[in-house]
């Protein structure tokens, strides 16, 4: 049984060809000059190197260094890998200015930005910030050091205690003040005025952008406003996924019984959101709470003392149901659950392991603001951390957000959940659940196999 849906093999290609030519055409001669040009116009000093571009997998970026010892960084979202770059440009500096605003969470400060018909050779959107000097990332400090750079990151199983505890102390203070900052509506943020934000728009999430270039989703699939409630957003995140399995046309499924069994468990979700048993009915209309989707080790910046010196990669962020913050973070072992080598339960061991090292050093984290006045005990988060794990409350958040790991979460942990233990294998459980489909249902899962077959 493969458990994970592979991505659109045909979209995937399709997407690096864009990039890869686009990055191409950066190294031109004549581009170079137009974008140092450009970045010396809006930053004051005398420009010394334009570093040459480095590319991740949404952005490309430029660094200028300058003779007062600072440099600015230009950034270009990539085309072919993201499908919203306008949206997504004014999102982020939208949230950094937020995060500036309301918390001691350093991020790049922003000295200019804007559209493509506003970008040096229409090249398009971007930010022009101030480079934040560092000497590695959190990723590669806490990574297995026998690993290569192609190889997927997993926390060092023998890291030192002391200092785990250090870095994972400078994490729960990023994720603490995240927690404290409460919004009325789940979307992306909008800047009112120099003092004011709100989510004005519709939640724009990593997840819908890998929809649409990695599972060819049609645009018109995705929600196109902010919500009022959790219990609405659930079930627009369970409304996508039942989508995903019937637009996706490459590698979705293996065979007929695959594809059923993906039916089933989408089906099955959604009907648990349209009930509301998804969403905290204590919160369901609020406050919601900042979420960054891409918050993770390797976008979090240290000096040569291992202090964060800047969190960077706030593109994916908005105000998300309370469930979100209240989930430990995932990438507390640096790796995802679905890509863990030995399986779920693996992961889920490994991380039950250092969650506790996470949740005493944020006791810690929350005993010193309670002390210095910046939280109150009803702010509090290990305590709702805890919970969330050991209720199960942390798979909900993880599976409604990931598409493609949607199937191996659902069937571990959440159909035991809503629906009952069962002693058949977990590949086959989806027969014994087919009973709960109506007649209409079960026709709606056959019609999907004939057209996903057409594809293959």
């Amino acid at each position: 049984m493969r458990s994970r849906m592979r991505f659109d093999d045909v979209a995937w290609e399709a997407s690096e060809t864009i990039s890869d030519s686009w990055v191409a055409g950066l190294f031109q001669p004549d581009t170079l000059r137009s974008i140092g040009d450009f970045m010396i116009k809006h930053r004051s000093g005398v420009p010394t190197e334009l570093c040459q571009p480095r590319a991740g997998t949404f952005n490309v970026s430029f660094r200028m260094k300058f003779d007062d010892g600072g440099s600015a960084l230009i950034r270009f979202p990539k085309p072919g890998t993201t499908m919203f770059p306008e949206e997504k440009v004014r999102n982020e500096v939208a949230t950094m200015r937020y995060i500036q605003a309301h918390t001691s969470i350093p991020v790049p400060f922003i000295l200019h930005w804007g559209t493509r018909e506003e970008s040096p050779l229409g090249l398009g959107p971007f930010i022009l910030m101030e480079f934040i000097e560092h000497a590695m990332d959190l990723g590669e400090a806490l990574n297995t050091p026998t690993l290569g750079v192609e190889d997927r990151p997993i926390l060092d199983p023998a890291v030192d205690v002391e200092k785990l505890e250090m870095l994972y102390g400078q994490l729960a203070d990023i994720v603490l003040q995240l927690s404290q900052c409460s919004l009325p509506r789940i979307g992306s943020l909008v800047q009112v005025d120099d003092f004011t934000w709100e989510p004005g728009h519709r939640p724009l999430s990593i997840g819908m952008n890998e929809l649409v270039r990695l599972g060819t989703l049609p645009r018109s699939k995705l929600p196109t406003s902010a919500f009022e409630t959790a219990s609405e957003y659930f079930q627009a995140l369970a409304n996508l996924h039942g989508e995903h399995l019937h637009h996706q046309r490459n590698d979705a499924v293996d065979s007929a019984d695959d594809c059923r069994r993906r039916f089933v468990a989408r089906r099955l979700f959604s009907r648990v959101a349209s009930e509301g048993r998804l969403a905290s009915s204590r919160n369901d209309h609020g406050p919601f709470k900042l979420w960054c989707d891409d918050l993770r080790p390797s976008n979090i910046l240290l000096n040569e003392h291992l202090q964060i010196v800047g969190v960077i990669d706030w593109e994916f962020t908005y105000a998300a149901p309370v469930q979100f913050a209240h989930a430990p973070p995932w990438w507390l072992l640096l790796e995802q659950p679905e890509y863990w080598p030995d399986g779920l339960e693996a992961w889920e061991r490994a991380f039950e392991y250092r969650l506790q090292t996470f949740l005493k050093v944020l006791v810690e984290r929350e005993e010193t603001a309670l002390r210095r006045g910046r939280l109150t005990p009803e702010q509090r988060l290990s305590g709702p951390m805890r919970h969330s794990w050991e209720n199960g409350d942390f798979w909900v958040a993880y599976a409604a957000r990931k598409s493609f790991a949607f199937d191996v979460v659902f069937w571990k942990k959440l159909d035991p959940r809503f629906f009952g233990s069962c002693a058949i294998a977990v590949q086959d459980r989806w027969k014994e659940r087919l009973g709960l489909l109506s007649e209409e249902e079960t026709r709606c899962m056959e019609q999907i196999w004939s057209i996903v077959r057409l594809f293959g």
